[in-house]
């Protein structure tokens, strides 16, 4: 098990894909959220910060490939479909729409698994990111969401690694406290929220959260992720 799971979105109606995958991928280090239609899945878009999205394209209400476009030109979340239709044709309609993969069902789960790894380690890379972030003891590693100081497994909250993530990506630069709210939850209120998720991550990845050598404050201004020297 990895200590924090990469979390996935599934928008699919039939109930056993999504019995399968609910069976068969929190076991591989992944959390599913499920949605049964297109318009349920993005209301969870919208209220949670996600890793991956799983979309059938033969949804009740939405046309598939509509949604696809319609979320890929809002949100920057690799997309794998998953879908019945095996056409040459609809499938390159998927993948120039921005789908980062295409499985057709049935399907094999290990193989829809490393077709998830690559796709979110192509989205790390196209954002600048290394899959894995190392700095003395603290590994990172952004693809299997696993924490490790030292010989510890260290776990934490998804909202943890999403903040975590998010230093990583951006690691050695001074990220503002409104920035880090806005990114993962949208609005730029409540510093003193922020502050308690820091102190949380702290207490787990630093050897001495009262004198961290990883996370540090820029007081008045936000948090910086140290790089190796």
């Amino acid at each position: 098990m990895t200590s924090t799971s990469v979390k996935v979105l599934v928008i699919e109606d039939d109930r056993l894909i999504r019995r399968l995958l609910r069976a068969s991928l929190p076991s591989r280090g992944f959390t599913i959220i499920e949605a049964e239609t297109g318009a349920a899945g993005l209301d969870v878009l919208k209220s949670e910060p996600l890793d991956l999205i799983i979309l059938d394209l033969g949804l009740p209400d939405v046309n598939g490939l509509g949604l696809l476009r319609h979320i890929r030109g809002d949100f920057n979340i690799p997309i794998v479909v998953l879908s019945y239709t095996g056409s040459v044709t609809t499938k390159v309609e998927a993948l120039e729409g921005g789908a980062a993969d295409y499985v057709t069902k049935p399907f094999n789960v290990d193989e829809l698994v490393a077709r998830l790894r690559v796709a979110l380690r192509h989205r790390l890379q196209r954002e600048g990111a290394a899959p894995v972030f190392r700095n003395g003891e603290l590994m990172i590693d952004l693809v299997r969401h696993r924490i490790m100081r030292g010989p510890v497994n260290v776990k934490i909250s998804p909202t943890e690694f999403a903040i975590l993530r998010l230093l990583v990506l951006h690691a050695g630069k001074v990220l503002t406290h409104e920035q880090i709210l806005r990114e993962i939850w949208n609005h730029t209120r409540n510093i003193e929220y922020l502050r308690v998720y820091m102190r949380q991550l702290r207490k787990r990845i630093e050897i001495d959260p009262h004198n961290p050598q990883y996370i540090v404050t820029v007081p008045g201004v936000g948090y910086q992720l140290l790089t190796a020297d």
